[in-house]
């Protein structure tokens, strides 16, 4: 289990950091941040199973945190940190889906008890998610596979754009509201198709009414609903990226994912079809080992590698230039590039065999052992000439990827004979 630290003292995020006993668990602290503004890209970035989030942060505190991942990524679990004096802050929180609720200060024998009972539903779920197949064919009512049916031909070759909103209706009177500002359609295609599908429609069913899922001879087909384009184009990343994860880790192969025209109204629902569906037989015919997700906006890369490798380069290009601030962050970059937060983490993770976290890690930390080698720098220095107000969550990082402290390695090198 993937787990995520948000909150803004950074004596609390140490002493999780420091006095848990992580090597020793089932769980890897995958990131942390100081608010939530900073935390949200980070998270679409490691896509951890479990955040942990203060309620009281600046920028962002922990209540619209909350309601974003349950807007956007409903599939993680969620624990808040809060003082004694913070009921209602506590009642807000169980209202979006919270799974535990952690009284400061902490110790950790209760992170782990409480990681242990969220980890253990996140699993039965999963579980459930697994075994979806029987338990639907024995619980699947006709108002189900008349709403899949019904979603099911917006996208049909035979649908007319102007049938939208005769479906639309007909899903009203079943109690199922599609109408929004925008939408963005997903084809997935993947192997076996069967127990794939049982997947995304669990999925799409824990979206809070965001996505919806319909069948189809290869895998899934999925209508996402955004306030605006930009909106929807979040989700349907994040979503992509999400079943892509559980799909995988099902043992499912050959997953290919396109993702649609952003429209504005129901009679664009089956160009954005199309558009996604022409994006996945592409994807079909590379032929590539690994799930890849692409959009329309990514089509230039299918058939102009340099395209493609041109936007990568100035990421990271910007990134070379800007890895020793510590307030860097992944939307930065994205805005760099012109693009929206979840694409650009989609894109820069595929085309780069790195996430966007990992890549900075690198950065960093390449830097950082130059400084160790060749200079007698002081490592808190270092660390933060490097991008790391916390020296010792610098110390932290630097031992899980290289197996040494800091000084360790100084040592090493600089002890070598010439």
């Amino acid at each position: 289990m993937k787990v995520f630290l948000a909150d803004d003292e950074i004596v609390v995020r140490e002493g999780i950091r420091e006095s848990f006993p992580w090597d020793e668990t089932p769980y890897t602290l995958v990131g942390e941040a100081p608010d939530g503004e900073m935390a949200l890209p980070m998270i679409r970035d490691t896509n951890p199973d479990i955040v942990i989030t203060d309620i009281k942060m600046p920028f962002m505190d922990g209540i619209e945190l909350c309601r974003i991942l349950r807007a956007q990524m409903p599939w993680i679990g969620i624990i808040v940190l809060s003082g004694y004096d913070e009921f209602e802050y506590a009642r807000q929180c169980i209202q979006l889906g919270v799974r535990e609720y952690l009284l400061k200060p902490i110790n950790a024998t209760d992170l782990r008890e409480v990681l242990d009972k969220v980890s253990t539903q996140l699993n039965a779920e999963r579980v459930t998610l697994e075994h979806a197949a029987s338990l639907r064919a024995r619980m699947e009512s006709d108002d189900r596979l008349v709403r899949e049916k019904l979603i099911g031909s917006l996208y049909s070759e035979e649908a007319a754009e102007e049938d939208s909103h005769s479906v639309i209706k007909q899903l009203r009177t079943m109690g199922v509201n599609i109408a929004a500002p925008c939408y963005d359609v997903i084809d997935a295609a993947f192997t076996p198709a069967n127990e794939g599908r049982e997947i995304a429609a669990s999925l799409a069913e824990s979206s809070g009414g965001i996505v919806h899922a319909s069948p189809s001879r290869t895998g899934t087909r999925l209508l996402v609903l955004g306030d605006t384009p930009d909106d929807a184009e979040e989700r349907a990343y994040a979503f992509a990226t999400s079943l892509v994860r559980e799909l995988d880790r099902l043992g499912c192969t050959e997953i290919r994912v396109g993702i649609g025209d952003i429209v504005e109204n129901p009679e664009g629902i089956l160009r954005s079809f199309k558009t996604a569906c022409h994006i996945r037989h592409i994807l079909v015919e590379r032929a590539e080992e690994k799930p890849v997700i692409l959009g329309v906006r990514e089509m230039g890369d299918v058939t102009d590698d340099l395209k493609g490798d041109s936007v990568i380069s100035e990421a990271k290009l910007y990134m070379s230039q800007h890895f020793t601030d510590p307030n860097l962050m992944l939307q930065d970059v994205a805005k760099a590039v012109n693009m929206s937060n979840s694409r650009f983490s989609t894109v820069f993770s595929q085309q780069n065999g790195q996430t966007f976290t990992e890549y900075l890690i690198f950065l960093r930390l390449n830097k950082a052992k130059e400084m160790l080698k060749g200079t007698n720098i002081r490592s808190s220095q270092i660390a933060r000439e490097t991008g790391y107000n916390d020296a010792h969550y610098f110390s932290y990082i630097f031992k899980k990827n290289t197996g040494l402290t800091p000084s360790e390695y100084r040592a090493q090198y600089q002890n070598q004979p010439e």
